[in-house]
């Protein structure tokens, strides 16, 4: 009886060290702001790295920005060699991001309606065709149709990468964010026809009906997912 009584013992121990370990863990997952940066800032365009360039949308509310007028995004570029090249590509590739977001959302829409539908089945050649236009050549037809899409503002930050913070090798190199606005009713109506499009490329009768039930409402649910 008191093998009984201390084998049990042990084991309740043993499951409470176990699930005190699984929750010391738990903390470690979330934290992420004091990440250790391969790289020291040695020069600026502000005191202080803008928020929209994390989340452009926040930042728009936060700072009451016409919200309910615009949309806000953000773009920001990968190390270059001069503030000039990578300013101007942050620029140049922001409606590229916004058309990238556009292409990502309409894709999952269709990809979430191929469940459990025999006449949207992604292994159908002709949904694969489909999927395939959106996945290779949405994309640059709707920068086309995002004209009215300006960038408000840049920040870059000049930074000094160190092999001893953890960077391949020591160089120098600059990065360059841009915010964007977009009139939000164009935005919608970008959505639209891009959807419209996608529509048009579908000429099974059945299938054509079935993208349009998958892509319904497309630019209101984007702008909810946005908000």
């Amino acid at each position: 009886m008191k093998k009984m009584l201390l084998l049990t013992t042990l084991a309740t121990l043993m499951v409470s060290c176990a699930s005190g370990k699984k929750e010391e863990k738990a903390p470690e997952e979330r934290v992420n702001e004091d990440i250790q940066r391969d790289y020291k800032v040695i020069d600026a365009s502000g005191n202080t790295r803008p928020g929209w360039i994390e989340d452009a949308e926040v930042w728009a509310k936060t700072y009451d920005k016409e919200t309910e007028k615009f949309r806000f995004f953000s773009f920001e570029t990968e190390p270059k060699v001069s503030r000039e090249i990578a300013c101007n590509l942050a620029k140049a590739n922001a409606k590229a991001d916004i058309a990238g977001e556009i292409v990502t959302f309409i894709d999952k829409s269709l990809g979430s309606s191929t469940e459990g539908d025999a006449s949207i089945d992604e292994n159908n050649p002709k949904i694969k065709s489909l999927r395939s236009y959106v996945e290779n050549t949405l994309a640059e037809k709707i920068q086309t149709l995002l004209n009215g899409a300006a960038v408000t503002k840049t920040y870059w930050e000049k930074r000094s990468y160190m092999e001893k913070l953890g960077a391949k090798k020591d160089f120098m190199a600059y990065t360059c964010a841009a915010l964007i606005r977009i009139d939000s009713k164009q935005l919608a109506n970008a959505i639209d026809e891009a959807v419209r499009q996608v529509t048009d490329q579908a000429d099974d009768p059945e299938v054509k009906e079935n993208v349009k039930k998958a892509l319904d409402k497309a630019s209101e649910k984007f702008d909810k997912m946005k908000k």
